[in-house]
């Protein structure tokens, strides 16, 4: 996360939904992965799509690259600038530490992807 990007929350509960990061005299909207979700927009525009994404994104199913080059379905656990946290999909089972890896922030769409 570069310093000048601005938080933008949520306003009814003030839940982080991702960043604006200045691009000339317009704005690109960042999402809590540290992906791109438009071109250089408007203000208006960049806070209307932080708000229509939400958070929802974030329960999907993404793919994992392991160290060996195979990919492993995931869910994301956690999230911050200091990193994401993708927990091996095991049915529901969240007891078992082994199952959570750490990737970089922003995401890399080599290392963690959506599942299609």
């Amino acid at each position: 996360m570069d310093a000048d990007w601005i938080e933008h929350r949520r306003s009814d509960d003030g839940e982080l939904l991702g960043w604006m990061k200045p691009a000339g005299e317009d704005f690109v909207a960042i999402d809590l992965l540290g992906r791109s979700r438009t071109e250089a927009v408007d203000w208006l525009t960049a806070e209307e799509t932080l708000d229509t994404l939400g958070l929802t994104y974030l329960a999907d199913p993404y793919e994992l690259r392991l160290d060996d080059g195979s990919w492993l379905k995931v869910r994301v656990a956690e999230v911050s600038p200091g990193g994401i946290r993708p927990q091996k999909d095991d049915w529901g089972n969240t007891s078992a530490t082994e199952l959570y890896y750490s990737t970089q922030f922003p995401v890399d769409h080599g290392i963690l992807r959506p599942i299609a």
